[in-house]
């Protein structure tokens, strides 16, 4: 299988990117696939939530420099690394600006690694600037995360023609692989996101919805992803169950 870089994409915080990589890449390493999880967010959240030290180089170094990408094994018994960010990332973008490369460098850096990963999952950042446009351009496939809160669909469609713009002027093998409901309740509100959602796109949607648990959220605060924090939780079970989808896309 050649390897499958996803880029997980949405230009509004909270809606549970920085959870999805950290929980699908566990899943996928505990299905025994080879796995990296690139934190392409200067916030940092995903660097922060599986690493207790904090790293030599990051994402900034290796797109500043355009040095190798800095790679931490995670470890816990599953083939599955890391590559950090730093809040040094948020002055990337103005830095790269003016490279006639500027598109391409995530694309580079990859490249050079991707041989051995089966999945290498990019945690976009808030927003649909130049780091998102790299991911975008490196990737093979797109995952839109969207709460069960509030019916997305002009933040959603804003996010379409991005990766439509980039398919057709950038890269024009990128797919756009699925949207993942999270954040989902038994409740009206829910289920009406859902139902439009699904009339809408029909089979874009994951049959895999990420139900709303507090033990997601509290995962990070002990260094951990939700597969190791709370392996019989309602969320690793549905992270778990979303692997499994994902593979069989493929």
């Amino acid at each position: 299988m050649s390897t499958k870089t996803i880029a997980i994409v949405n230009h509004k915080g909270g809606v549970g990117k920085t959870t999805t990589v950290a929980s699908v890449g566990s899943a996928l390493a505990e299905l025994g696939k080879r796995v990296l999880l690139v934190d392409l967010d200067a916030q940092s959240n995903l660097t922060t939530s599986l690493l207790k030290d904090e790293p030599e180089r990051t994402l900034y170094d290796a797109f500043s420099e355009g040095t190798e990408l800095p790679v931490v094994p995670l470890g816990g018994g599953k083939s599955w690394s890391l590559a950090p960010s730093s809040l040094d990332l948020a002055g990337t973008e103005l830095e790269i600006a003016s490279k006639i490369d500027r598109e391409y460098i995530l694309k580079d850096l990859l490249e050079k690694v991707e041989a051995d990963y089966d999945y290498i999952l990019l945690d976009c950042p808030p927003s649909l600037g130049l780091l998102t446009v790299n991911a975008l351009v490196a990737a093979t496939d797109v995952v839109i995360p969207l709460t069960a809160e509030a019916l997305p669909s002009k933040g959603l469609q804003k996010i379409l023609d991005m990766v439509e713009r980039a398919k057709r002027r950038l890269n024009p093998s990128l797919r756009l692989s699925g949207i993942l409901i999270t954040r989902y309740e038994s409740s009206k509100l829910s289920q009406y996101v859902e139902d439009a959602l699904r009339q809408n796109y029909g089979g874009l949607v994951y049959e895999t919805k990420i139900r709303k648990n507090v033990r997601i959220a509290e995962a990070p605060l002990y260094g951990k992803d939700i597969l190791a924090y709370a392996p019989d939780s309602r969320g690793a079970e549905d992270y778990k169950r979303l692997a499994e989808e994902v593979v069989q896309k493929w």
